[in-house]
């Protein structure tokens, strides 16, 4: 099972491509951030995901076009920019976080293995 971070990760990628905003925001959606889950997503950036989710699903579609097609569509070129900013915000966000746990368990591992040393002195 590929893990929220993964998904963001490749979603900021599809973001980062040459075609246009709109484009590269209902692929981010399709390919990337449409399966993940609530409860997948840290609690730092779940009201955030809440935000990006409704605004690219809160349009009733016409025939032959799903709901992200027609929220992103009805999007002017700034809302889709904004949109794609705050999910790589949310990458950003979960990549500090990522940070600092692996910091936090080096530490405490650095931590234990001094106390033994003085331990066995």
């Amino acid at each position: 099972m590929i893990s929220a971070w993964e998904c963001f990760h490749f979603a900021t990628l599809e973001l980062v491509r040459s075609t246009p905003i709109k484009q590269r925001l209902v692929c981010a959606y399709r390919r990337h951030l449409s399966s993940l889950s609530e409860d997948q997503i840290p609690n730092e950036i779940r009201e955030s995901f809440g935000v990006v989710m409704r605004n690219l699903r809160g349009v009733q579609p016409l025939r032959g076009e799903d709901a992200v097609a027609a929220s992103v569509r009805k999007m002017s070129n700034q809302e889709a920019d904004d949109c794609a900013a705050m999910i790589v915000e949310m990458f950003g966000t979960m990549c500090k976080s990522h940070v600092n746990a692996a910091r936090s368990s080096t530490v405490v591992q650095l931590h234990a293995v001094a106390t033994e040393l003085v331990a066995s002195n």
